[in-house]
This record gives structure tokens, sequence and C-alpha cells, in this order.
């Protein structure tokens, strides 16, 4: 099966779907953890306008690991699609799963600044 066919060494697709799904659940427990340290610290109006507009960057975050989730799922779709064609459609162009990768990774890099910033406060 595709999933299972080398990519790295010593990885499979599988292993990388898998790393990525892990990955996004992380992103998405750091984000809710820094939104939620940050709600107590409004007190006023003066504090609100310095912290909302962090908060929404956590948001924002949070979305766009959702949106890799979602093209994730659409590259499986694919794979499968492509698995069941009787034409030896098993092959497939790897840009998707590269932008994806791509994608994480720099949404993980938000995330640990975002993290850094928090802790600097």
């Amino acid at each position: 099966m595709a999933l299972e066919k080398e990519i790295f060494p010593g990885k499979s697709l599988s292993d990388l779907f898998e790393e990525i799904h892990s990955n996004s659940t992380k992103t998405r427990s750091q984000v809710t953890s820094l939104i939620g340290e940050l709600k107590p610290l409004i007190e006023g109006i003066g504090d609100a306008t310095i912290i909302v507009p962090l908060i929404k960057d956590y948001m924002d975050i949070g979305v766009k690991n959702d949106e890799a989730l979602i093209k994730l799922a659409t590259i499986i779709q694919r794979i499968e699609s492509a698995a069941v064609k009787a034409d030896g459609g098993g092959e497939w162009d790897f840009s998707d799963l590269q932008d994806l990768i791509a994608e994480t990774e720099e949404l993980d890099k938000k995330v640990d600044k975002s993290q850094e910033d928090t802790d600097k406060e």
C-alpha cells in the first residue's frame, strides 16, 4: 500500500502522517493554553487593546492548524483514489505533501515564538 512506502530513510508515508497529526495536536493544545494564560490578564480596556490582538493571533494559528489537517485528509483521499484505479494509478505527486510539511513547520515555529514571547512577559 502507498502509505507504507518509504519516503525518507526509515520513515514511511504513514509515519509522516502520524508525525503531522501529532504536531497538529500539540500545536492546538499550546494555543489553547496560551489563550487561557492571557485571558486573566485583561483587567481593563488598556489591557484588552494589548492582549486581544495576541489572542487573535493564537486563534489564527489554531485555524491554520486545522487547515493543515484538512489538507492532510485531502492528500490521503487522493492516495486512496489513485490506489483504486485499475491503471496502476498508485503513483502520485509528493508536492502536496511537501507543501503541507512546510506549512506545518512554519506553524510550529510561530507557536514556539509566541510561547517564548508569552514566557518573557
